[in-house]
């Protein structure tokens, strides 16, 4: 009877990539593969068995809903989001979009959403990477074809949700912009 009453949480803090954008067995990169962790929680009366969530998280999501579902209420200002309600519905919502960095050998930030992960570079880490990246994770999972020449729309779809993703992340660290809504360009 110990399961009836343990939660269990497994997660981890990054992927390694196995070829993706030409780094082997390393994360150095903001991309999908070094971004994508695994959420796994099995809450006794809350979760499923069996069911996947695949909508977008970040790991201070986990930290929200586990305090949520704990009784606790989410301080105002965290960056976390409680998925406690989608949870327990057994319904699969999260955010639109995810940025991730990454600042180990290359300078790169980049967002997730729908199936797309744009990249921007701003330190290759001496690798041959363009300024701006474009996969399309579902139809290409290892990130092998850079669609950002070819559909510059996405491209410059993903550096505005970036770009409107700094601004708010600022105007949030300064006290004097708190709770004054940021507007960088329509996304």
């Amino acid at each position: 009877g110990v399961l009836d009453d343990t939660v269990v949480i497994v997660t981890s803090d990054h992927g390694e990539n196995l070829g993706e954008l030409g780094v082997i067995g390393d994360h150095s990169v903001a991309d999908h593969v070094t971004s994508r962790v695994p959420m796994i929680v099995r809450w006794p009366g809350v979760s499923q068995p069996g069911r996947v969530d695949t909508s977008l998280h970040y790991q201070t999501d986990l930290a929200a809903t586990v305090l949520e579902l704990t009784g606790g209420q989410v301080p105002p200002g965290w960056d976390g989001q409680s998925f406690a309600d989608a949870f327990r519905a057994g319904e699969s919502r999260g955010r639109e979009s995810v940025v991730v960095s990454q600042c180990c050998w290359a300078c790169m930030r980049s967002v997730r959403w729908d199936d797309w992960l744009f990249v921007r570079s701003y330190h290759t880490g001496l690798k041959n990477y363009p300024a701006r990246m474009l996969f399309n994770v579902a139809a290409d999972p290892h990130e092998l074809t850079d669609l950002a020449p070819t559909r510059g729309d996405l491209a410059d779809r993903g550096q505005a949700i970036l770009d409107q993703w700094t601004a708010d992340m600022l105007a949030a660290a300064d006290p004097s912009k708190q709770g004054k809504d940021v507007t960088v360009r329509e996304v």
